[in-house]
């Protein structure tokens, strides 16, 4: 069968969104169309991609495969149109990958400063992505979060934070100063192995709802303040490496311009931010 790149783009957005009307209004589409367009495609696979209630929308087996491989494919589809563009026009774009709470506005001002001529874009890399969008052509860098496979990747560390647990500020351990990993034994632990979130959004909504609680970087948290969470250093936990990450062979000219501004401006700003390891509750200072 030929690939019908539109069909699979509906199905990875009812994918990313677990319901049809979401994903409708994402597509900018009526529910009825997209239903329709998911079920065609269904039938031309010959496999359910969806189980279907009146309260949810859920992978089927054959489905979580299908979404693992469509985001990198959808991604450089998307990437290589984008470049077609781009030579048309004559532009010149720097893609800048970054994974959720690390701040890379510094580095890309003192950059822009010599670089003016440019068009920075910047990628979301999601929750599970790691170094897809360096793979997949989505980014020429990326500010991300290890561990990742480093296989044809050249990885600069520029720094490292702690983990803290991100549990309901009505939980038995949210007043508590710090933790151990022992302290969390017994706790459903929401992490890609038990059930894998879209975002970070959804992963701290699930938390505030009781679903379970969280391990997570500590700028992740200060990223995304909620007055119903609190994070709690867990101090035994190891910390979270932060680098600068490029494809081998792709580091050169304003690729390779960025990441020596980069790598100077954040590592200063990783430096200059040492957290405080005392229990951070909504409001305090």
């Amino acid at each position: 069968m030929d690939l019908d790149l539109r069909k699979l783009r509906y199905f990875v957005a009812v994918a990313d969104h677990r319901h049809f009307g979401r994903a409708a209004e994402r597509l900018h589409i009526a529910q009825p169309v997209l239903s329709r367009q998911i079920r065609a495609f269904e039938q031309e696979l010959g496999c359910a991609l969806f189980l279907r209630t009146t309260r949810s929308v859920e992978l089927t087996a054959a489905g979580r495969k299908l979404h693992e491989e469509a985001r990198g494919l959808t991604a450089s589809v998307e990437a290589a149109l984008r470049r077609v563009r781009d030579a048309d026009r004559g532009v010149r774009r720097l893609a800048i990958a970054f994974s959720p709470g690390l701040h890379v506005s510094e580095a890309i001002v003192a950059f822009t400063a010599r670089h003016a001529d440019l068009e920075v874009d910047l990628v979301p890399s999601r929750w599970w992505e790691g170094d897809a969008p360096l793979r997949d052509g989505r980014a020429h860098v990326g500010y991300l979060r290890g561990p990742f496979d480093t296989a044809g990747l050249r990885v600069i560390p520029v720094g490292r934070e702690p983990r803290v647990a991100c549990v309901p500020v009505t939980h038995r351990l949210a007043r508590r100063a710090e933790l151990l990993s022992a302290d969390l034994e017994g706790e459903p632990v929401l992490d890609a192995r038990r059930r894998r979130t879209s975002s970070v959004e959804e992963k701290f909504e699930l938390i505030a709802a009781g679903h379970g609680v969280a391990l997570v970087p500590l700028s992740v948290a200060r990223s995304y303040p909620r007055p119903d969470l609190v994070h709690v250093p867990v101090t035994d936990a190891p910390p979270v490496e932060t680098c600068l990450a490029v494809p081998e062979g792709g580091c050169e000219g304003p690729v390779a311009d960025f990441v020596e501004v980069a790598t100077t401006v954040l590592r200063q700003r990783a430096a200059a931010h040492i957290p405080r390891p005392a229990c951070e509750h909504p409001g305090a200072p």
